[in-house]
């Protein structure tokens, strides 16, 4: 069983090897109980989004944590991968403009990727 500072290193790797943009990490343990990470980022594509959805899926699947949930696959607009600790959200750039989780959970303690590809 991975710990939640594992399962966001490797969504981040599969998401930085399928190309994701403007990966953003969160580190949202001291301001909800939802995860202890929010992981955001843009997807070039409805395609690109499902492939980068896909990506997260199978590699922490792979090891041994698959998605709790997983929603708006179909939609490609707003793909969010639930693992528990650590939830995904992968967007179309209008999406993530419309919604600015950024924003919206700017109290939280923000990572770089590369701090977490290490």
């Amino acid at each position: 069983m991975l710990n939640s500072h594992e399962i966001a290193s490797l969504a981040v790797k599969a998401l930085d090897d399928k190309h994701a943009r403007d990966i953003q990490i969160l580190k949202t343990d001291k301001v909800t109980v939802l995860a202890d990470y929010f992981i955001l980022c843009t997807a070039g594509s409805s395609t690109h989004g499902k492939t980068l959805a896909d990506e997260v899926d199978k590699v922490l699947s792979e090891a041994g944590e698959p998605p709790i949930r997983r929603e708006g696959y179909r939609s490609g607009g707003w793909t969010l991968l639930d693992f528990g600790c650590v939830i995904v959200h992968i967007f179309s750039e209008e999406m993530r403009e419309f919604y600015s989780l950024d924003r919206l959970w700017s109290d939280a303690e923000k990572l770089s990727a590369e701090e977490m590809l290490k």
